[in-house]
């Protein structure tokens, strides 16, 4: 925001403090930005330093609010909160933390509020006076008590805080102090109070944010640069804010521990994992404008980014228009795994007009082979699999190399004589399918993938002869290749990477060449909804030593996050390379409401429920939110049916999401657990969790006939269920009719 030579800026928390600003006042703001850069000395503005703290200065916003800043320079100043003329008192605080060298601003009187507010509630007085208590059973335990000072600090707690912090003795009161302290201050007392070592919290959270050169407590100019200190210095920013909405501030900001992954050289593939709403999207968005920033001028478009389907795809689209406009997305080709394996067939097969068809149609024509054939003793689901993640997969082009193909985690062992007819099986169902025009995206992929991989080795044989010619083009080569042969892209970014089928890895793998920043992947396997599971060491995508973990949620709320992570049990979860990935250290600074559970004795009764609960939220003004923030998630499409239905008859709009995204605007979402993969809403209904329908009564009944394959299935609906609940940003709502899932833990079946 410059004007006449004059910087403003905007700390990252004092628009917090905007957003709750009155409108009269968010106009007389804008106003005020405006008037400072002309002249911040205008007689109107009333700029004046501060009793308290010689740094702080106060300028008039409007009759009754201030706005506070820093004088970083001569002409470069810092808004870092806007409040009522009463409360710019002289118990502020603004200091260069000297771990991070970022601008911290504390509000000690607000802060301490905050705490005394969560104080424990006295206890009811007793019939008879009781013993008195000694004293140091009568004091609280300290939750800090074990640090000294001079630890805390090391760890980069503001130091203004720690008297205050020398006073909790509660978690609640702790969250009451999170709410409003610098952000790596809360981070690091709730790593400490969650149970971990010093040394872990001055590894896993201090060190990434630590600068390396001394901090001069007194240069806030300098500090003001570092990437701690988060400043938005655009009026379209500050605009967004002023309308009621908010920063959207993966545009503008990155966490330090993010910023690193964006920003380093890496010698080969490199995967990035965390648990939902850890920034893994934002990383990869941020890395696709750091590649584009390395190339050379062009109208080419040599980074491809691309996720598992066409909603996240649109989602990836918009979201980097928005970060870095059209002269970013004109470098970047955006498509989802499967559209762009489609367009590579259709290059090569321009000829082909076969229609393609999901895996829940391909299971019913295997059932109508079966069927035909009077065949009884395959499962068609079995086959299906079989063929998708064996023979597809691998691409195993023989019967013999059927039998040496491995079968890791396939489950039930098959013999020799039943691999001879599952091959068989599968030959005349691939013969079904050309009969009837039609294909799987697995076929579709595979397909891809040969050709691709035979692209790629074309391309090194051309390498290998130029070099043999000391450089030269073999000009005949290359014309007899039908064109100059070159890699598609030079960097690949992968989004929700756990999804993606082997087949898709193959051809990716040879889209690139093989050089350094050559793919970047983010995913968490703990979101695993679908059933590729791969190892990617064996699929030619080397990460090993390349592979970073982000533990912080900026979304789910710490009594969320806890009880989503109960969904997840003891399970084992994989990290893609045949290693165990788990989310020890993942973490929230947010605090809200715990989740609540709905019982009910029947489906319709349940539907009710939910219409109710929608209706009281509406009623109450401190409650209600625009319904496109809620959304109600169940098991299968007829209950989306069904419950669109009876939030109809309450004049409630539902909104259907479909694989493409929502279908229309203004409406509470409804959709299947698997439509809501990538999405976010203030408040989530996670309605029909009951034994039977999560998991399926069908995976149970696995236990016995197939255990391997039931522990893959049953470990597919917890993920699904952890994915539905870390949704939420605010408050999550589960409801249940019989007998509630056995994934639910005490705090999901609370009931209200």
């Amino acid at each position: 925001m410059t004007a006449s030579g004059v910087t403003l800026r905007l700390l990252d928390k004092a628009d917090k403090e905007i957003l709750k600003l009155p409108r009269t006042v968010k106009g007389a703001f804008f106003d005020f930005q405006h008037k400072f850069k002309t002249n911040p000395h205008t007689t109107g503005l009333k700029l004046q330093q501060l009793k308290g703290d010689s740094r702080l200065w106060s300028a008039r916003v409007s009759d009754d609010y201030r706005a506070l800043l820093i004088r970083l320079a001569e002409d470069d100043w810092l808004i870092v909160s806007v409040k009522h003329r009463k409360d710019v008192y002289d118990r502020l605080s603004a200091q260069v933390n000297q771990v991070t060298g970022g601008i911290e601003y504390v509000d000690l009187e607000v802060v301490e509020e905050s705490v005394l507010r969560r104080l424990p509630a006295p206890p009811a007085p007793a019939l008879a006076a009781p013993e008195a208590p000694t004293p140091e059973a009568a004091k609280p335990r300290e939750l800090f008590a074990a640090w000294t000072d001079a630890q805390l600090s090391g760890l980069g707690v503001a130091e203004p805080l720690l008297p205050v912090i020398r006073t909790l003795t509660t978690e609640d009161q702790l969250l009451g102090l999170v709410e409003y302290a610098p952000q790596l201050t809360g981070e690091v007392l709730l790593a400490l109070f969650d149970g971990k070592a010093y040394d872990e919290v001055l590894d896993q959270v201090t060190a990434p944010v630590a600068v390396a050169e001394p901090v001069d407590p007194d240069d806030f100019q300098a500090a003001a640069q570092r990437p701690a200190t988060v400043v938005t210095t655009s009026d379209e920013a500050l605009r967004e804010a002023l309308e009621g909405g908010d920063f959207s501030r993966w545009k503008v900001f990155l966490h330090p521990t993010q910023a690193k992954l964006v920003e380093r050289r890496y010698s080969g593939p490199t995967r990035v994992g965390g648990g939902p709403g850890t920034g893994k999207t934002i990383v990869a968005l941020h890395r696709v404008r750091h590649l584009v920033g390395q190339l050379r001028p062009g109208r080419d478009k040599p980074v491809l980014l691309t996720t598992y389907n066409k909603n996240l795809a649109a989602d990836l689209r918009s979201r980097l228009l928005e970060l870095g406009g059209e002269e970013l997305l004109a470098r970047v080709e955006v498509s989802h795994v499967d559209q762009l394996a489609l367009r590579i067939v259709r290059e090569a097969e321009p000829g082909s007009g076969k229609q393609v068809m999901d895996d829940s149609q391909a299971v019913r024509e295997w059932r109508a082979l079966l069927d035909e054939l009077g065949e009884e003793s395959w499962d068609p689901e079995f086959l299906h699999d079989e063929w998708t993640q064996v023979i597809l997969g691998q691409a195993v082009a023989t019967r013999t190399d059927y039998f040496r193909a491995r079968r890791a985690g396939r489950g039930r062992n098959v013999t020799r004589g039943e691999r001879a007819e599952i091959w068989q099986l599968a030959e005349r169902f691939t013969q079904r399918l050309d009969r009837l025009g039609r294909q799987t995206w697995d076929q579709v992929a595979e397909r891809a993938a040969r050709l691709e991989m035979g692209r790629e080795q074309r391309i090194l044989s051309l390498t290998r002869q130029r070099e043999e010619a000391g450089g030269l083009d073999n000009i005949h080569v290359a014309d007899g290749s039908g064109g100059w042969l070159r890699f598609r892209y030079r960097h690949i970014v992968v989004d929700e990477a756990q999804d993606l089928r082997p087949a898709h890895w193959k051809m990716l793998r040879a889209m690139a060449p093989r050089e350094a920043d050559d793919l970047f992947l983010v995913g968490d396997t703990h979101q695993r909804i679908y059933k590729n599971q791969v190892t990617l060491g064996s699929l030619g995508v080397n990460i090993r030593g390349r592979s970073s973990k982000l533990s912080l949620s900026y979304r789910t709320t710490r009594q969320i996050l806890r009880s989503a992570l109960d969904v997840l049990g003891e399970t084992d979860y994989d990290d893609l390379d045949g290693d165990k990935e788990t989310l020890a250290g993942y973490r929230s600074v947010l605090s809200g409401r715990q989740p609540s559970g709905h019982a009910f004795v029947d489906w319709a009764a349940e539907r009710e429920g939910i219409a109710a609960l929608i209706e009281s939220w509406d009623a109450d003004p401190d409650m209600r939110i625009p319904h496109e923030q809620i959304a109600i998630c169940v098991p299968t499409n007829q209950m989306a049916s069904e419950i669109g239905y009876t939030l109809g008859t309450h004049g409630i709009r539902p909104v259907e999401i479909r694989a493409d995204g929502p279908q229309g605007d203004g409406g509470v979402h409804v959709g299947t657990m698997f439509r809501f993969k990538g999405l976010e809403y203030q408040r989530m209904i996670i309605a029909g969790v009951s034994d039977g329908l999560v998991p399926r009564e069908a995976v149970s009944r696995l236990r016995t006939s197939d255990p391997v394959r039931y522990r893959h299935e049953m470990q597919r609906a917890r993920s699904l269920l952890f994915v539905a609940a870390t949704r939420a940003r605010d408050s999550v709502d589960v409801f249940w009719h019989g007998r509630p899932s056995p994934f639910l833990g005490s705090a999901l079946t609370r009931q209200t």
